[in-house]
């Protein structure tokens, strides 16, 4: 099925994990890919382009205004157009309330939130020339549940699902659609240096941290890249034209709303 022949996607945080199996899902769906991230994209762009992918590999810092306003312009050159943009850049942090430092709490702010802002800034007039458009925005089961000692993580992916709504009845009459993925546990890199922390701060291994979240998964699993890559790749298609400003779980049924 290649749901996406003729469009571009772009999505940030796109070297590793979600943002890479993303990327991948939509370049063997038939999309053009920018793939955006602060590190090496190398893995991804392979990836992209052994699925027949026109890739086009962008460093980019999601806190740097001025680049990702460069960055777009680029896909444009490049690929032409954008059609569908993922905000998938962002940064976990569990430091206390009393010892997280006020640089912190910006830095984490402007990484899973304001960046996602200013993408959109950039993004939206060339969206809204076509009439049409999508945006898929990262935000977590934090965002909707608190967890100890992760002020800054829960604030700011509680702050997507705000923008995420915001963004979705501003440009409904564009032709333009914007939602929220609201992940659970997913078997990461990034979820294995969380747990490892936790267990460590715990004093248990991180094979018995990992089965004790396991317990609070019915499906009784992880979820994987791939999962959160099938729904992404579905909110961006026609047939979820009609949905619009939601904040959707894929957590194995771990939260229930």
């Amino acid at each position: 099925m290649r749901r996406f022949e003729g469009k571009v996607v772009g999505v940030t945080g796109a070297a590793r994990g979600i943002g890479q199996a993303i990327a991948c899902r939509f370049a063997e769906e038939g999309a053009g890919v920018a793939v955006m991230d602060i590190t090496n994209t190398l893995e991804t762009v392979a990836k992209c382009e052994e699925a027949g992918a026109k890739v086009l590999p962008l460093r980019l810092d999601v806190c740097e205004k001025d680049k990702i306003f460069e960055a777009v312009e680029e896909i444009i050159r490049v690929l032409g157009r954008i059609d569908i943009w993922v905000n998938n850049a962002g940064v976990f942090d569990n430091t206390a309330t009393v010892d997280l430092s006020e640089e912190l709490w910006d830095r984490v702010s402007d990484i899973n939130y304001k960046s996602m802002y200013l993408c959109a800034k950039a993004v939206i007039p060339h969206m809204v020339l076509r009439g049409w458009g999508r945006f898929i925005n990262m935000s977590s089961m934090a965002g909707k549940m608190a967890y100890p000692k992760e002020i800054a993580y829960c604030s700011t992916k509680a702050a997507v699902l705000g923008l995420t709504r915001a963004l979705a009845i501003e440009l409904a009459p564009h032709g333009i659609t914007a939602n929220a993925i609201c992940p659970g546990p997913i078997a990461t890199d990034m979820l294995k240096s969380t747990h490892q922390t936790l267990a460590e701060e715990f004093g248990v291994t991180l094979a018995e941290w990992d089965a004790e979240v396991l317990k609070t998964i019915p499906v009784g699993r992880f979820g994987r890249p791939a999962d959160i890559a099938a729904l992404a790749a579905f909110l961006a298609s026609d047939e979820a034209g009609f949905i619009n400003g939601q904040a959707i779980n894929i957590d194995g049924g771990m939260v229930f709303y």
